[in-house]
């Protein structure tokens, strides 16, 4: 009677131990790249509009060098939540083998009508005026297969010219981009936010192209999960996106924008009145909702196919799962 008194009493334990266990909230990490343009650099600025945060989950925010690094961390479980560029999310599902990668939902995207398009600049006394006229010259690229890298190449393409056949690339930082064309180092050079804004570079050099030329509106960036993942957390990735949303709404409604620039400011340690066009219709479209455009994301993606950086087709609906953000829009729904 003893021994079974002891039994019931470890069975008993066991439970709770493992009701302890299940009730902890799920571990989630989240990339980021480039300060301010990723949610991941900002979401936590805001915690007390998280409600389920320490709750169901918890968040830890990552930062990484670009997207070809956080491929290797989600594709070892190191990341649970990554932000990757139309170019890089196909090369991670085919050459990194993530075949149960997820679109969750949306960062940006380039080319919206009415909103920021990426440049592409030429020194004014290059005696570059138009594409073809870069055949034999220096291109400067941030690394082959990103987004910018990409977008410069099927603009390239479409006029005739290939790399290394018709043109030299040159690796940089995206940072230095302005200097390098003004030093003479390279003769086009691609000028994203905030860089696309150097009165330098306004001065000196001139647009030749921009983005939405050479494809359109571009899904840029993605949030993404493991669909594993997804199936095993539903409750607590919801509730992630749920808060995602609210911070997302907060940092885009205008009358928010002051303290938006002084968190920015923070965060890059760059003035706050440098932030004017933060969130305004001077920089990329984010969608509130975090909706991202499937139809701009596979046109997208076919031009990475196009482009030998993968070869297999990639039906980007077939790699989505956007119940997640839908459940959570329409609980704020409810909750108004």
């Amino acid at each position: 009677m003893r021994s079974l008194k002891f039994a019931l009493i470890g069975v008993l334990a066991f439970g709770l131990a493992g009701a302890t266990r299940a009730a902890e909230p799920v571990k989630i990490r989240m990339s980021w790249v480039v300060p301010v343009a990723n949610w991941g650099s900002l979401v936590l600025e805001k915690k007390e509009l998280m409600q389920h945060l320490g709750k169901s989950y918890t968040l830890e925010t990552v930062r990484y060098q670009g997207t070809p690094q956080t491929i290797t961390a989600i594709a070892n479980n190191e990341l649970e939540v990554a932000s990757l560029a139309y170019s890089t999310f196909p090369i991670a599902i085919e050459n990194a083998n993530i075949a149960d990668l997820r679109v969750i939902g949306d960062e940006f995207q380039d080319g919206v009508p009415g909103y920021f398009t990426d440049l592409y600049f030429v020194r004014k006394d290059s005696g570059i005026n138009k594409v073809e006229d870069l055949k034999g010259k220096v291109v400067g690229t941030n690394g082959g297969g990103s987004a910018i890298d990409v977008a410069q190449r099927a603009m390239l393409h479409k006029h005739g010219l290939e790399p290394n056949r018709d043109y030299t690339l040159l690796e940089a930082p995206l940072p230095a981009m302005p200097a390098m064309l003004l030093e003479k180092k390279a003769d086009l050079v691609p000028a994203v936010l905030p860089f696309a804004f150097n009165p330098k570079l306004r001065e000196e050099g001139k647009v030749l192209f921009n983005q939405t030329e050479a494809l359109g509106v571009t899904q840029m960036i993605i949030l993404v999960a493991r669909q594993s993942f997804i199936d095993k957390n539903r409750a607590a990735m919801v509730d992630y996106m749920e808060d995602l949303l609210r911070v997302v709404h907060w940092y885009l409604d205008p009358k928010n924008h002051d303290e938006v620039a002084k968190i920015a400011s923070k965060l890059t340690k760059v003035p706050p009145e440098r932030f004017g066009w933060l969130f305004t219709k001077q920089d990329n479209y984010r969608d509130p909702d975090l909706m991202p455009n499937l139809e701009a994301l596979q046109r997208n993606v076919d031009v990475v196919r196009e482009l030998g950086f993968v070869k297999q087709p990639l039906d980007v609906k077939q790699h989505a799962d956007l119940s997640l953000v839908q459940e959570a829009r329409a609980r704020l729904e409810k909750g108004k």
